[in-house]
């Protein structure tokens, strides 16, 4: 299983909408195929597994780190091959949460005469699409915030200034982030100041994330480096025709989600975004932003990069979260994983919700 995971992890880039997944079929302690699902649409790891072990698979064990489907989508059911091959035993890292499998492909296995097992390694198979799990039992993508900032938690100068206060090593560590994720969100505060790309930059990736910029006003210039790439969706809540137009004619998709005080819905726009395929989103904004998410209990999960530096009391912080009265308003974070990149250390979160 643990060499199932490490060849679901080759599809970690490219696999979206789909989830990740590694097949390994085994007889007698011996791998004699093996398989990761490497982009939608096309086979799926337990098929790989199967045409690379061709007769072998008759009697052999499958070791696949998600429940085989059991439906028709793009590709035919991995349960029906794995029972046409003659498999005898199929060990399932995690049940497959989207409701067209759901338990049903370990069914239909066992309805076939196969012998099924389920939660080998299961904590580690679900971390591995902890986005496609997001999107399909919450609607909502899971949701990382990206923030590079000094050790007394400033992201900015007063007058803005920020580039650079990571180093060279956590900002191309950034770049592995954005490669595996769906969707990037700004917001235009950082489209005005940076005029960012916010692109997948020095690792070889077959696809670019999708740009997703809150823009209440519509104040985001036709020319922005963002909308130059594969089309961005601007979140407003205004209804201007005129700045509409302009935005399209520039490339732009624009969608109307206000909420009642006249700002953009921040939970709609994950719904939106998760309609649409988005499993894992980045978020790479300012302190407003970043304020507003987590106030809304919308972040899951925070990437820090800490800078061995001191900007002091007037620069800017990582989140407007306002004044907390009580310390049960907190915000409590679990460690993941802390470790130094370059100059910099990366701290690992998850919210706690």
């Amino acid at each position: 299983m643990a060499q199932a995971l490490r060849l679901a992890e080759r599809g970690l880039y490219t696999t979206s909408p789909n989830p990740r997944v590694g097949c390994v079929l085994a007889r007698e302690g011996s791998a004699v195929g093996e398989g990761w699902h490497e982009r939608a649409g096309e086979p799926h790891a337990e098929v790989h597994a199967l045409r690379a072990a061709g007769e072998a698979a008759r009697g052999a064990t499958a070791y696949v780190t998600l429940e085989p489907c059991s439906h028709h989508g793009r590709t035919p059911p991995c349960a029906d091959a794995l029972i046409q091959a003659g498999v005898a035993r199929v060990v399932v890292a995690v049940q497959d949460p989207n409701p067209k499998v759901a338990g049903q492909g370990i069914a239909k296995l066992r309805a076939a005469g196969i012998e099924v097992e389920c939660g080998l390694m299961e904590t580690v198979a679900h971390e591995l699409n902890i986005g496609f799990f997001a999107r399909m039992t919450h609607g909502l993508p899971w949701v990382r915030s990206k923030i590079a900032m000094s050790l007394d938690g400033r992201t900015a100068l007063n007058n803005g200034e920020s580039k650079w206060i990571t180093g060279e090593a956590a900002r191309q560590d950034v770049q592995r982030w954005r490669a595996r994720s769906c969707v990037v969100l700004t917001g235009i505060g950082t489209v005005l100041a940076d005029d960012p790309q916010l692109n997948v930059r020095g690792i070889e990736t077959p696809r670019q994330p999708l740009h997703a910029v809150v823009d209440s006003r519509l104040q985001m210039p036709p020319s922005a480096r963002l909308l130059q790439q594969r089309g961005a969706v601007i979140y407003t809540a205004t209804q201007d025709a005129q700045k509409i137009a302009a935005l399209e004619q520039a490339g732009a998709h624009v969608m109307v989600l206000p909420d009642t005080n006249g700002q953009v819905d921040a939970a709609a726009v994950l719904r939106d975004l998760a309609a649409q395929g988005c499993n894992e989103m980045l978020v790479e904004a300012g302190s407003k932003l970043n304020g507003a998410l987590l106030k809304a209990c919308l972040v899951d999960e925070l990437v820090l990069y800490l800078a061995p530096q001191l900007l002091g009391d007037m620069a800017r912080g990582m989140a407007q979260l306002g004044e907390l009265t009580r310390l049960n308003q907190r915000i409590d974070l679990d460690w993941q994983d802390i470790r130094q990149v370059g100059k910099d250390l990366r701290i690992v979160a998850k919210i706690r919700k």
